[in-house]
């Protein structure tokens, strides 16, 4: 931020500002702000939308800066701020795309920088001294483009330098452009087609340009005038009677050393990584204290975590959940947008200073996508397959088996697609108990230990007495392998019962010449449990079998692998899924 400020740093006793002479700027920058705004309703400024058309062109330049640079804990409160300021100004640039001859306006692109669009506290430079300011900081993502424009040979139309030098900034390399709403802008001109790309890595703000290359560069030339120097801030100046003077709190100065685990539904396996990994006065934000009021879908450790909670996005699903079919493309689309909504939430309640996060898996993609990962470390609590894995997968199965109405009914969005894959390369790790899914990230996956279940031993029937029952502990579904399992149990020519835990998906007469029962469990435990799974996340009921003493035949998709008492067949293999069944029931009569 800037504020035209002459004053003379090397007096001994420099003015300490006044409230008089804040009135007085205010009203001089009132005047600016509408001689700006009269001018640009004369000549309106070009708007920019975001694109993809130029996504691969060739970079023109491209340039990086440090995010984090105080080292006196008192100053923290204020760069903190900054950097929140940053991502927030960040997303309303990155993938902009200008025609021909277009000019940028910083501030017609950002937007009036208040706290209603999500701007805190920060740093910025006024009457001689680094203050507390809504939006302060952002000068560093407007000295970044400056430098990439003159680097790309882009035409500056409009460029302000600081009146005030903080040592070891871009304004002491005289490569600095500040901005100030609106009348103090930054603007440059391409007479190719341009492409500007913003986004926060955990310790740098990276600015990009893409486009072609201008045909006729334009080469800056500085005309800076002398400036004063400045080196402290509002936090450390020691003019603790100045009005401006706002003492850091201590939930501030301690923000950077808490992390933040960013939950939804309660999985046993993470619940104890987080009993594991938490300190006292870590955040767990969740969508309701489950523990507290009796929802076991929420109902996670708190011991020791301060919990926030967001009971409007969990109502909302809720609702939502209540009114829509079981299974269907309308279904999965609202329950994406609900986790979208639970994942804004999330990121509007999480403090500016923290910099480590642990994340769930779905909040994922709308947390990237909004650049609240942005300047903080973070790892996924990993649910399922990435998206694009996901698509390819039910894509190959549609295609074996076209007959099913579920195996193409839905895919994401290509935004959601592409958002999740980016943030799962910048993830520090991935947890999660899934074999299948920690093999995907080598180097990067913590493999969990599944959680079986407590359980009470209940008796079978003799094998001798009855047929062989088989429970299959799905919906009918093609996702879950039930094309596999029916092409399967008509090719053994057995005398076998089959349980089909839920809905027949697929059709009413979809086991059709096979002895089935169909919507309910088997009244007492199977002989043997089979899933034969496309996609399978989550294997509860498999688990349960297995802390039963139940055995299980299951696809690789499952993640149980090495879990003793599991059969694994590969994922699709309709032949070692036959082969396996017939190997089961033979040892069941064979112990009969």
């Amino acid at each position: 931020m800037h504020r035209t400020d002459r004053r003379n740093l090397s007096d001994p006793e420099p003015a300490q500002p006044t409230r008089l002479g804040a009135l007085i700027h205010r009203a001089k920058v009132l005047v600016h702000q509408a001689a700006r705004l009269a001018r640009d309703r004369v000549h309106p400024v070009h708007v920019a939308r975001t694109g993809d058309a130029l996504r691969t062109a060739p970079s023109l330049a491209e340039r990086r800066s440090p995010l984090w640079t105080a080292t006196d804990a008192s100053e923290w409160p204020l760069e903190d701020g900054k950097v929140e300021n940053l991502r927030v100004a960040a997303r309303r640039l990155d993938g902009l795309e200008l025609p021909a001859a277009a000019t940028f306006s910083f501030w017609a692109q950002v937007g009036r920088p208040t706290r209603s669009q999500g701007f805190v506290d920060g740093r910025e430079l006024r009457e001689g001294c680094i203050v507390p300011a809504v939006a302060g900081g952002i000068c560093q993502l407007s000295n970044a483009l400056y430098e990439a424009a003159r680097a790309a040979g882009l035409e500056i139309v409009e460029r302000h330098p600081h009146s005030r030098v903080v040592p070891g900034s871009q304004a002491a390399l005289g490569a600095d452009a500040t901005v100030f709403w609106n009348y103090v802008d930054l603007r440059v001109r391409s007479d190719r087609p341009l492409r500007i790309e913003v986004h926060l890595t955990a310790d740098e703000l990276v600015v990009r340009l893409r486009g072609g290359a201008p045909r006729r560069r334009h080469l800056a030339v500085l005309q800076d005038s002398q400036r004063d120097s400045l080196d402290h801030d509002c936090h450390t100046c020691g003019e603790d009677e100045c009005f401006r003077h706002a003492a850091p709190t201590a939930d501030q100065r301690a923000s950077r050393t808490r992390a933040a685990f960013l939950v939804d539904d309660v999985w046993p396996e993470f619940d104890a990584l987080v009993r594991a990994q938490h300190r006292p006065g870590d955040l767990l934000l969740v969508p309701l204290d489950g523990a507290r009021i009796g929802r076991p879908r929420y109902a996670w450790t708190t011991a020791g975590l301060d919990v926030v909670q967001h009971p409007r996005a969990a109502i909302t699903r809720a609702l939502h959940s209540r009114r829509l079919a079981d299974q269907g493309a309308a279904r999965q689309r609202v329950l994406l947008a609900d986790d979208d909504r639970l994942a804004e939430a999330m990121a509007r309640s999480l403090p500016p200073g923290v910099r480590r996060v642990v994340v769930a898996q779905s909040l994922l993609p709308a947390l990237w996508r909004r650049g609240a990962l942005g300047g903080r470390r973070f790892e996924v609590l990993l649910t399922r397959l990435p998206l694009a894995d996901l698509h390819a997968r039910l894509d190959a199965a549609a295609a074996a088996h076209r007959g099913s109405p579920t195996l193409a009914d839905f895919r994401c969005e290509p935004w959601r697609v592409t958002a999740e894959r980016e943030a799962l390369a910048a993830a520090d790790r991935v947890h999660t108990p899934h074999s299948e899914l920690a093999a995907l990230f080598p180097g990067r996956a913590t493999k969990l230990e599944w959680h079986l279940p407590p359980t009470s031993n209940r008796p079978t029937f003799p094998h001798a007495i009855r047929q062989p029952q088989i429970f299959f502990p799905a919906s009918t579904v093609g996702r879950k392998g039930a094309w596999e399992l029916r092409e399967a149990l008509r090719s053994l020519h057995v005398d076998i019962h089959l349980w089909v835990a839920g809905r027949p998906l697929e059709g009413r007469d979809f086991w059709r010449g096979i002895d089935v029962s169909q919507g309910t469990a088997p009244p007492m435990p199977p002989d043997l449990v089979v899933l034969p799974a496309i996609v399978e996340h989550q294997p509860r009921a498999a688990l349960a079998a297995l802390a039963r003493g139940i055995p299980v035949i299951a696809t690789s998709a499952c993640g149980l692998a090495g879990q003793p008492g599991v059969t694994i067949v590969p994922t699709g293999d309709v032949a070692a899924l036959t082969a396996a069944i017939a190997e089961a029931v033979t040892a069941m009569r064979r112990s009969a």
